[in-house]
């Protein structure tokens, strides 16, 4: 399978930063995890946790590859499914945003091993909200139709978005390690966080609109 370059690649690296650097569900299990175990436990986390979100990006290229070659219908219904999607995950991530905060401070007493949270990472990665609504609907905004082998431009993009994750939710990770102390003994700093990862998804899941709209 022949591996195409879409045109707008550097839109889509910076597509992806912002929605990696948003403190999302995976951004917020490692953080939990730093807080509790420390460093070491948060990195095997992320290291999971992009495996698993680079198996969800194939999954979603073999799926919907071929369709979305085919069909410009589907190319633009995926782009308002997602987008809606996208800002209700936002709505309630800001709504919830307490509940969630003192989850990530309440991670047990056991430490896990490595392997253990490697594992735990793959499946919060392969069964992100926020994974699937950006592989299934803003991912595909990035590719040329036009030059063929959609799904090849989809893989390559979900494998950038892997490489991209790894070191931006490893630097959480690090960080939080860093700092557990200073976070875990004030609630109101997790909040925040989840308040920000709210407003940038349903800013993203409105420019998807937006571009599913200018697309129709």
């Amino acid at each position: 399978m022949p591996f195409v370059v879409p045109t707008r690649i550097w839109e889509y690296v910076i597509a992806a930063i912002i929605i990696i650097l948003a403190p999302g569900p995976s951004v917020l299990f490692v953080i939990a995890r730093a807080i509790a175990w420390g460093r070491a436990t948060a990195v095997a986390t992320v290291a999971g946790n992009v495996l698993g979100a680079f198996s969800l990006s194939v999954v979603v290229a073999v799926g919907l590859g071929p369709i979305l070659q085919r069909s410009h219908l589907a190319f633009t219904s995926v782009q308002f499914i997602g987008g809606s999607y996208l800002i209700y995950l936002g709505i309630d991530a800001i709504r919830h945003s307490q509940i969630h905060a003192v989850d990530m401070t309440d991670q047990g007493d056991q430490r896990p091993s490595k392997r253990k949270s490697m594992r735990d990472g793959f499946w919060v990665g392969a069964l992100n909200p926020k994974g699937i609504v950006f592989f299934a609907a803003i991912l595909p905004q990035f590719i040329d139709r036009e030059r063929g082998h959609v799904t090849s431009q989809l893989i390559l993009m979900g494998a950038i978005f892997a490489i991209l994750a790894f070191f931006s939710d490893g630097g959480w990770g690090v960080l939080a390690g860093t700092i557990r102390n200073w976070l875990a003994t004030e609630i109101k700093r997790l909040v925040r966080m989840r308040i920000t990862g709210g407003s940038v998804m349903i800013i993203l899941g409105l420019f998807t609109l937006i571009s599913a709209v200018r697309q129709a």
